[in-house]
């Protein structure tokens, strides 16, 4: 913090304390007085760590000597000078208790209410004490008797145990509201972590798929090269398949370092090992509530979780259930229900995503499964991808379950089922 801040800080808190200080009351009939500055002042002590308390106490000190000072001038009249003795003892009181507080070493304390409530007490009455003892000095008469003692003592109690509870209230509150920004920041990651996840488990899929064609490039090299044995096939031939070979063989590498690197980044990233699946489906309609808002849409949301369970299985799941739920968001035309509910039947877990929409025609509903069937469509007319589905069934047959549509009672409804058993095996590196 730069030497203006704090200066203004500084400044801060004696403006504050000089005009609280004037909500008071006086016990003993005399400029001796119990006020809210206290307050004000001890509570800037604990929270703007960056001041130091000392010179804080000599600058409130000094401050409310000459405020109080010629306050008293434009009301009662006189001199600056005659009235310096009735408030010379007030900054008494915010020194010692400056002084005391920074001897404690009280900011190293704050995570200790009764603490530092138990030392701001001492504090204000140690002050109290100076301050009487200093008007005494200067001609006044004040008691310190057991009864008095005992009234300085209460006073400081309230008005540090009201300070104490006020910060820690605010605190509760600032450590709540950074909780709320982790916890979003967390979610975000994992919705990440779920796409990296299913982009991976496509490249795995293509991997599968470069492996076959590499084998069969080199079975047909080795069937030419025995055409060519045999006179009846030119020599170019066989080399043109084995350069093929050689050249998805390439390629097959090439998607094995990204996949690596996928798999170390999902790693790196990887914020947690489990997660209940409430708060699973959870995360799932809040972002596809946020989709909806940004579609323009007004979906109303439900979720039930029928069991208290747990999975190791985050990302797939993610995968397939968002997959499915943006889905149903994209199927409501302008105003409608989506609803992700799971529910324990025999060994097995379901998870069913519905929705209210226009539903899936009969003929539709037999290549829904198949890569590149799709019936939605851009505002230009370019086709979607038409592999979303085809990816939620691939990744729930690699889970052990299977993916079911059902249209019934006016709602469109994928069925996810897998045994309960899968839920718990941990994802191992591909």
């Amino acid at each position: 913090m730069t030497i203006m801040n704090r200066l203004l800080l500084l400044v801060l808190i004696m403006a504050a304390t000089a005009f609280f200080g004037e909500l008071k009351m006086n016990p003993f009939g005399s400029q001796f007085r119990f006020s809210l500055g206290t307050c004000v002042y001890f509570f800037g002590l604990i929270w703007f760590r960056q001041l130091r308390p000392f010179q804080t106490g000599v600058a409130v000190g000094l401050f409310l000597l000459l405020f109080r000072s010629l306050l008293d001038v434009t009301q009662h009249g006189g001199t600056f000078w005659s009235y310096l003795p009735d408030h010379l003892p007030s900054t008494v009181y915010y020194l010692l208790f400056a002084s005391f507080l920074a001897v404690t070493n009280l900011r190293k304390r704050l995570d200790n209410p009764l603490l530092v409530g138990i030392t701001g007490t001492l504090g204000d009455l140690l002050g109290n004490i100076g301050e009487l003892l200093t008007r005494n000095a200067l001609g006044a008469d004040h008691s310190l008797g057991p009864h008095i003692l005992l009234v300085l003592l209460l006073f400081g109690a309230l008005r540090s145990f009201f300070v104490v509870g006020l910060y820690n209230m605010l605190m509760i509150r600032q450590v709540r509201a950074l909780g709320q920004q982790q916890q979003q920041q967390i979610d975000r990651l994992l919705l990440i972590n779920s796409s990296l996840y299913e982009e991976g488990f496509y490249l795995q899929k293509s991997m599968l798929h470069i492996e076959e064609i590499t084998r069969s490039s080199y079975g047909l090299y080795k069937q030419l090269m025995e055409l060519e044995k045999k006179g009846q096939l030119a020599p170019a031939f066989s080399h043109r398949a084995l350069f093929i070979a050689e050249e998805v063989h390439e390629l097959k590498k090439d998607s094995q370092r990204i996949l690596a690197g996928l798999d170390k980044l999902i790693k790196q990233e990887s914020l947690r090992d489990r997660m209940p699946l409430m708060q699973l489906n959870e995360l799932v309609i809040g972002a596809n509530a946020k989709y909806a808002e940004m579609l323009g849409k007004e979906i109303e949301f439900s979720t039930h979780t029928d069991i208290n369970l747990g999975t190791t299985r985050i990302y797939p799941l993610l995968s397939i259930l968002n997959n499915l739920t943006a889905n149903a968001v994209e199927a409501i035309p302008h105003k409608g229900r989506v609803g992700l509910e799971v529910l324990l039947h025999d060994c097995s877990i379901e998870w069913h995503v519905w929705d209210d929409g226009p539903g899936i025609s009969a003929e539709d509903s037999e290549y829904i499964y198949q890569p590149g069937y799709t019936t939605k469509y851009d505002s230009l007319g370019n086709p979607s991808t038409g592999i979303g589905l085809s990816h939620c069934q691939d990744l729930a047959a690699m889970l052990g379950g299977s993916l079911t549509l059902v249209q019934e009672d006016g709602l469109t409804r994928f069925i996810m089922r897998m045994p309960t058993y899968a839920l718990l095996i941990k994802e191992k590196g591909r």
